[in-house]
């Protein structure tokens, strides 16, 4: 049974920076197409950034310049955030596909930031 689990979220400033981590266990398999989506209050999830194959990355417009998504070879993701804003608050979730076919979701990490 594959599981991601997130890590890193927390409580910063205005300014500061966090860094997110999601390790996949379960699997022997390579993940090979990753994401970063949050959901914040009362808004729909979406995506942060995506890191697909030999490493192509996409990232969201109002992340550009400040986000970096980057992963290792031993199924883990990585999501930088750097001149956090209190408008990246939200509950930030990992995901992970094998294929087109299997995706799996992390349960979530809060990051709050603070004005």
């Amino acid at each position: 049974q594959v599981q991601l689990v997130e890590s890193g979220g927390g409580l910063v400033q205005a300014g500061g920076s966090l860094r997110l981590s999601c390790t996949a266990s379960g699997t022997t398999l390579r993940i090979d197409h990753w994401g970063w989506y949050r959901q914040a209050p009362g808004k729909q999830r979406e995506l942060v950034a995506s890191i697909v194959g030999g490493g192509t990355t996409n990232y969201g417009d109002s992340v550009k310049g400040r986000f970096t998504i980057s992963r290792d070879v031993k199924n883990t993701v990585y999501l930088q955030m750097n001149s956090l804003t209190p408008e990246d608050t939200a509950v930030y979730y990992c995901k992970g596909q094998i294929g087109s076919v299997l995706a799996y979701w992390g349960q979530g990490t809060q990051v709050t930031v603070s004005s």
